[in-house]
Order: structure tokens, then sequence, then C-alpha cells
């Protein structure tokens, strides 16, 4: 499953939605947070910024210090919340040690929380159907999955991560279509055992020098997303053993190419998604349906 390209049509579609919105006075602003110099975080903003320019929204970045408190930082999310001009925001994780993110993130005025991990719309997930503004990884792991036909209802998803920004969220998305879905994690007994009898096979575990998931984790036929992402030697790679999996799976998403522009994608959807709830614009654009203007 190619991320990329699925990815490049939605941003496609999505600066087309943000020039249709324009006549409306709707316009997105994006403004994320970053405290510290973190390497990886800053990579990911800067790509974050680049897509946004790319499809016409209007973003910024928030640089705080590494010392920067608890209180500090909520005051700056606070400061955000009543900035008429800012219609997106989002705390790039995670934070440094000492740091406590769920309540930063609480403090997040929930009209404005694009990463969809405030308490209420993490909340929002348990019901059917799911809200509007879902977290990004998740659903960009549902739109690539809906977008290539995978079968999802009544089938059995195995996600390794039980985490709160991946693993437990998408099991309930997953929930929602239909899917019957196991949680596991790195201290799951019997794991191989289990993941071999995954119709649709998701990882995020992100260390593959200790954790790798191999051909004998695969069950033939499967679907298998790899939402993992470790350095080696330099090199980016997935959690999967992509050579061996694809030779047994239906479908695998490379690393890097798959569900990480996914991520970015989705991101810039929560964005103009949430100007216009806040508008009270509709935004006619689903991404997880096809668009006539799109190649089948």
């Amino acid at each position: 499953m190619d991320g990329r390209v699925l990815a490049q049509s939605i941003r496609a579609a999505i600066k087309q939605q943000v020039e249709i919105l324009k006549p409306s006075k709707v316009e997105s602003n994006l403004a994320t947070v970053l405290v510290g110099d973190n390497p990886a975080s800053r990579s990911y903003l800067s790509n974050i910024h680049k897509a946004c320019a790319e499809v016409g929204i209007k973003s910024r970045n928030i640089e705080l210090p590494a010392n920067t408190t608890q209180e500090a930082l909520q005051k700056v999310i606070l400061e955000l919340n009543e900035d008429r001009s800012t219609t997106g925001i989002l705390l790039q994780l995670p934070l440094r040690k000492g740091l406590d993110d769920a309540a930063a993130i609480s403090v997040i005025d929930v009209e404005k929380d694009v990463d969809g991990l405030t308490p209420r719309n993490l909340g929002l997930l348990f019901q059917k159907p799911t809200p509007k503004v879902v977290p990004c990884t998740p659903k960009g792991v549902l739109v690539l999955l809906k977008r290539y036909a995978v079968r999802i209802a009544g089938k059995h998803a195995v996600i390794i991560n039980r985490s709160k920004l991946l693993g437990r969220p998408l099991s309930q998305l997953l929930l929602n279509e239909d899917a019957t879905v196991t949680v596991c994690h790195t201290k799951t007994e019997r794991l191989t055992e289990m993941a071999n009898h995954a119709d649709i096979l998701l990882t995020g575990i992100g260390h593959r020098i200790e954790f790798t998931v191999g051909s004998d984790m695969v069950k033939s036929g499967a679907t298998v997303v790899d939402i993992g992402t470790s350095s080696v030697g330099g090199k980016l790679m997935g959690d999967v053993d992509f050579d061996a999996a694809i030779k047994k799976a239906s479908f695998v998403t490379p690393v890097p190419g798959g569900v990480g522009p996914m991520t970015i994608a989705m991101l810039l959807y929560n964005t103009v998604l949430t100007a216009c709830l806040r508008a009270g614009v509709a935004l006619n654009y689903n991404p997880e349906e096809l668009q006539s203007s799109e190649p089948s």
C-alpha cells in the first residue's frame, strides 16, 4: 500500500478545498508548539509546515526552551485557545521528562484539537458514529485500508501497540468498523501465534533491533500495516521485514512511504476540518472516499 501516492492525492484535494472555502471566509491557521530541540520532532514539524504551505494553510511554530515549566507550557496553550486567528493547535509529543503531556493536551480547546487527543475527542471514539476529529495516525491507517478496498467488517485485526496515541484509538476505530480486534504488546505471551491469526496485522513498536515482524507472524493473504519507525545504521526502518512479509501478505505498507505520509495528510485534513467546524461551514470532502477526479 503506497502511502506516498495516496497522501499526495489527498493533499491535492485538501488544497482544492482550501480554495473553495475562501469565499466563505474560512481560513485555516495551524499553531504548533515545540518544547526543547528534539531533532526528530523538529524534522517532523518542518515537514508539517512545508505541507501546510503547499496546500494553502497558514501555520507557525512556537518554540519553547527545554526548561519550560508545566505552568508556562499550559499558559502558551491557553493563549492560543484565546487567539481568534488560530484555528488549530498541535502540541508536539513526546514532551521532555518531567512534563505531563496528558495535562497539557487536556488544556487544548477541543475545537482546535487537530491531533484528536483531548479527553473529549478520544472519548467520542467510543461512540458510533466516530467523532469528526480523529487522531491523525489511526485515521491515516483507516483511510489507507478503505482506499485500498481492504475488507474490515468481520475480520480479525491484531494490533501490536497499546499506546494512547496509537493502539488504543486505532482499536476503537476498527471496532467501529465492525472488526474483531485484539490488542497486543511486547509482553504479550504467544505473540507470534496471535499475530499469525490476524487478517489485518498492525504493528507500531518502533524498536527494530529488539522486535521484528517476520514471515512467521504473517498469515497467508493478510494485510500488514507497519506503523513502527526505527533508525538502524542511519536507515529508517519499520517493524516488519518487508521482503519476507510481502511473499505471504496481500498488502504490506513500506517504511518509509506507508503510514508516515498519511499521518501528515490527515493532520492537514483535520486542520481544515476544525476551521470549518468553528465557522459552521461544511467541508465537502471525505478522505475515506474515492473522489471522482482521482484514478481508481
